[in-house]
């Protein structure tokens, strides 16, 4: 591998591979970089990144307040905002107050969804692990009593026969008067900080290209979409591509800390040794 090549882990949801398209095609100033995609669902990134095994790449910021030993967090290429939270979704009929003792299907638990969740709740849920997208249908074929939805699955769920009587987007939002962090891109602190803060700016450049020329980006999109509808695809990228997505900011930043900040209040991160910024 050449030492100006690195594995980039990223989802193949719409909001990465729209935001990413233009730096792995070569079409902003990569300052000499190849970045090496390694596509994979959230969760699995998330362990990979625990391991250590990809130089930069999409994490939960729970499996970044994890990892803070190996990782710094990149401020461009985040998914975080407002009205775009996790939802605990249900067959009609559910008795909401027994969520804290019913087993629930979760994206994973080094997720920000699952630590909304445990945050929302006072303690760890009962949980089962599951892809994301086996969570809805799961849940409507009376598997599991209620679910914790990420992704598009805020667009769909209906569709299954579910309701959504938990946004813990707007419950954090409400509580903490701040926007939700989802997810993150973060760079192994072996590469040195020069080269975070060049590897930040490609990010930076992908998503103001993507935004100013969305449709260069439809096809590769697409490709990996799930084969969702258009419609909805697009719904996904104008809710998690954003102005967060290009810098998460100082009020982008306050959001991150407070999450992780409350994430060791309740025993589930570790105290960190180290700063958040990679770069």
């Amino acid at each position: 591998m050449s030492p100006r090549e690195i594995s980039f882990g990223l989802s193949p949801c719409p909001n990465d591979t729209f935001a990413f398209y233009a730096a792995l095609h070569g079409l902003v100033d990569t300052h000499g970089w190849n970045l090496r995609p390694h596509m994979a669902d959230v969760e699995e990134l998330n362990r990979l990144a625990l391991a250590g095994e990809l130089e930069m790449t999409k994490l939960s910021f729970t499996a970044l307040g994890r990892c803070l030993d190996r990782y710094g967090l990149l401020s461009a290429g985040a998914a975080l905002g407002r009205g775009c939270g996790p939802l605990v979704v249900c067959r009609p009929g559910f008795d909401l107050e027994r969520l804290g003792s019913v087993t629930v299907a979760v994206p994973g638990f080094n997720t920000t969804a699952f630590m909304l969740l445990s945050l929302y709740l006072g303690h760890e849920p009962q949980a089962q692990a599951l892809v994301f997208d086996q969570i809805m249908p799961a849940v409507a074929a009376g598997e599991f009593e209620a679910g914790l939805i990420i992704h598009e699955g805020r667009f769909t769920f209906a569709g299954h026969g579910l309701e959504a009587p938990v946004d813990l987007g707007a419950w954090w939002e409400q509580d903490s008067g701040l926007p939700i962090p989802l997810g993150c891109i973060a760079v192994r602190r072996d590469l040195g900080a020069p080269a975070a803060r060049e590897l930040q700016d490609i990010l930076a450049a992908s998503v103001a290209h993507a935004q100013a020329e969305p449709r260069a980006s439809q096809e590769f999109v697409l490709a990996h979409a799930q084969e969702m509808k258009q419609a909805v695809v697009s719904r996904h990228i104008g809710l998690y591509v954003n102005a967060f997505s290009r810098d998460l900011g100082d009020e982008g930043l306050a959001a991150v800390e407070e999450l992780l900040a409350r994430g060791r209040e309740i025993g589930l991160l570790p105290e960190a040794a180290h700063g958040l910024l990679g770069g």
